[in-house]
């Protein structure tokens, strides 16, 4: 149950807000959002959780997951991210709006409030434990107006749309067939998009016969239920180093099981980053230019055991081709009037081609260092778009839809 230590909800969901603004001061900005959460008790949606808790920056779970192993069922997101999410989306007063992922019900709270009296909103999960919990909340703090609908968000709700503004509140590998039709000519639709073993949360403007972003930021969702072509396997033996890659990639983890145990090649560039400096935009232009492009991680055992350190060991960016592989890398360089800690960034292969892997890695390191904030230009068509009227890019193809990817 909540608990109270001294500071009022309302202080500490403004000091909540501040603290966002304040870390991401070169975001992009909507003051209606940082009204609606400045408004919102996202506290009354969290009844089980400590106060301090329920306005800390991270996400809160609402429901385990029995696998010990797995990921949560269902979470409320991380304030900072619930932000930047609804500034990408530019609801506008009387919109109708249909949400992927009701979880506690909050961030429909937040999306009728921006709507306003004139405006509607549908949010949906495939949980009927979820929808129950997010209907019971939403009606204990005055949003009974909210719709809720227990379905699979694949299929969208089309007996309430045309839509002008989707949300998804869950990472989706595939933009649904059914989505196109209920997003209107013009309309946006905010989703965090997972291809090639990252996720981002991409801001899409609806057009006739396609939908091309205009924001890109890093985000982490709970993967949505029902879309299974990621795939993941551990390329070592101990069950140390594993790698998530797409179902339309030759990749084939068996074929690594004595790549790292050979010598390793290690190729430096002269880009360095600081300790809190993002270099994000490497796999982000990877992936628009390499399909070998996939994700690996490596647990402390796998470093200790003299596995060369990925750039971030949970998540790093590598490519994979046959019995080969390279990865981002990074190491503090040693300059002596550096008034903070900076790294330089490279990468490392092992394998037979995993040198020249390495290099392919460090061309794209070199591409993004003089450009590091420049965004993909990320296109969505349907499937059935063909190749001589796609944008020019790397193509990924979907069941529902086909991503052209570019910088």
């Amino acid at each position: 149950m909540n608990t109270t230590t001294g500071a009022s909800p309302e202080d500490l969901r403004n000091r909540l807000v501040d603290a966002i603004l304040q870390q991401d001061v070169s975001g992009p900005r909507d003051a209606r959002v940082e009204t609606a959460m400045r408004t919102v008790p996202r506290h009354a949606f969290l009844p089980d959780a400590p106060l301090q808790e329920a306005y800390a920056n991270k996400s809160v779970t609402i429901k385990e997951n029995p696998d010990e192993d797995a990921l949560p069922l269902s979470c409320a997101s991380q304030p900072d991210v619930v932000h930047f999410m609804l500034v990408q989306l530019a609801v506008r007063e009387g919109d109708h709006v249909f949400e992927i992922g009701a979880g506690t019900g909050y961030n429909a709270a937040l999306l009728k409030h921006l709507t306003g009296k004139s405006g509607q909103v549908t949010t949906c999960d495939i949980a009927p434990d979820v929808t129950a919990y997010a209907r019971r909340m939403l009606d204990a703090t005055g949003y009974a107006d909210v719709r809720v609908v227990t379905r699979d968000g694949a299929l969208g709700a089309p007996e309430f749309g045309p839509y002008d503004r989707m949300i998804a509140a869950v990472g989706m590998w595939d933009l649904p067939a059914a989505w196109w039709d209920q997003l209107a000519v013009g309309g946006r639709l905010v989703v965090p998009l997972r291809w090639r073993g990252l996720s981002r949360s991409v801001a899409f403007r609806r057009e006739k016969d396609r939908m091309w972003s205009d924001s890109v930021r890093m985000c982490g969702f709970l993967p949505v239920i029902g879309q299974d072509g990621e795939r993941n396997g551990y390329i070592d033996d101990n069950r140390l180093v594993r790698l998530y890659w797409d179902e339309d990639q030759p990749i084939a983890p068996d074929l690594l099981r004595d790549a790292l145990t050979h010598p390793k090649s290690v190729v430096w560039t002269d880009a360095t980053v600081g300790s809190v400096e993002s270099f994000d935009g490497v796999w982000l232009r990877l992936s628009a230019t390499e399909r070998a492009t996939c994700r690996i991680t490596a647990k402390p055992a796998a470093l200790e055991a003299g596995l060369h350190r990925p750039a971030s060991p949970a998540l790093s960016p590598a490519l994979v081709e046959a019995d080969s592989i390279a990865y981002l890398t990074l190491e503090r360089t040693a300059d002596p009037l550096a008034t903070e800690p900076r790294f330089r960034l490279g990468a490392v292969g092992y394998g037979p081609a995993g040198a020249e892997l390495a290099e392919r890695i460090c061309a794209q390191i070199r591409a993004w260092s003089p450009a590091r904030t420049v965004e993909p230009a990320i296109t969505a068509y349907p499937a059935d778009t063909p190749d001589s009227d796609l944008a020019d890019g790397a193509v990924i193809d979907r069941p529902s839809v086909r991503l052209v990817i570019a910088y």
